[in-house]
């Protein structure tokens, strides 16, 4: 049917929300026609929500010296025979309640894992755009210095920076100041893998006409590789870091297992899983094995979610 001329214009249609076109999108839909991807995600958060509300819904202070008692030491789960009611998990050899411990200890395993991996992406992007944006002599001396460190066990390099760093700080120093080594050994020893995969995508964005069009109009590098190429390459690394948080809240609780790491004033997943190593065979099973299934679940966790990411993330799969 015809419109008449002196109708009104149809009103335009209202502009869709961000929730709308995410409801809408692939990456939804792949996500919640994954029941394992929804259980992992709902896993994270639970943990991740525990671990940052620690201090409100623990249900001791693990740190609080005044409430702790000798007498509590060593006390079984609730559920076995000598258990107690106000230690669910039970405690450990200085009376602490577990599940207190294993909440503010996941704080800090996160805590530790998030930072070390920000700063292996903000790092590895860098020096991967530069790398593969300029080329020439800068791009092979970035690029073998990361086969150099690629021949390398990342565990290896954690540990030997960290131990530089202790060396120049000395043994005796606080919490805080152990957090920030471990962020900085972790984070330099996973660079690499963000650097190759941008420098990779880099050398084919930068022969495309949108990037050709920037430099004809006088764009300096700088603003070309920030606003123009690494909008195009920042998808793989996504992928890469929710992946590399698993191994990175592994690497931190290595660490911390193998003495290096949080000192036991306070304590991460890998300090508890040490602590309780000693006792295991003294029949205190519970204080190493309930650190090590919460260190374990929280990986697992970590991984499908990274997995399904990256399978929704590539077009090839869609």
């Amino acid at each position: 049917m015809a419109v008449p001329p002196d109708a009104p214009p149809m009103p335009a249609a209202a502009p869709r929300g961000l929730l709308e076109r995410w409801a809408d999108s692939d990456v939804w839909h792949s996500f919640t026609q994954s029941w394992l991807t929804m259980a992992a995600a709902a896993v994270t958060a639970l943990l991740v929500i525990g671990a940052a509300l620690a201090p409100l819904v623990a249900p001791h202070d693990p740190f609080d010296l005044a409430s702790l008692s000798v007498l509590d030491s060593e006390v079984p789960p609730a559920w076995e025979k000598d258990g107690q009611a106000r230690f669910l998990l039970g405690t450990d050899n200085q009376g602490r309640d577990m599940l207190s411990a294993i909440l503010y200890g996941m704080r800090i395993s996160l805590f530790v894992g998030v930072c070390s991996v920000l700063l292996a992406l903000a790092l590895g992007t860098a020096l991967g755009l530069v790398s593969g944006y300029v080329g020439g002599a800068l791009d092979a001396f970035i690029m073998r210095v990361a086969d150099v460190q690629l021949s390398f066990p990342a565990i290896l390099i954690a540990l030997l920076i960290d131990g530089v760093v202790r060396g120049l700080l000395g043994q005796e120093h606080g919490a805080r100041t152990a957090m920030l080594v471990l962020v900085a050994s972790i984070g330099l020893s996973f660079w690499v893998q963000y650097a190759r995969t941008v420098r990779g995508m880099t050398l084919v964005e930068r022969n495309k006409e949108y990037v050709q069009a920037a430099r004809i109009i006088g764009l300096p590098p700088i603003l070309i590789m920030v606003r123009h190429v690494l909008p195009n390459v920042v998808g793989p690394v996504l992928v890469i870091a929710t992946i590399n948080l698993a191994i990175a809240v592994i690497t931190e609780a290595t660490l911390s297992f193998l003495g290096v790491g949080m000192p036991p004033t306070e304590p991460s997943l890998g300090t508890l899983i040490n602590n309780g190593y000693r006792f295991l065979f003294s029949g205190s099973w519970w204080m190493t094995i309930f650190p090590g299934a919460a260190l374990a679940l929280l990986v697992l966790a970590v991984n499908l979610l990274g997995d399904w990411l990256r399978d929704a993330l590539n077009p090839k799969l869609r």
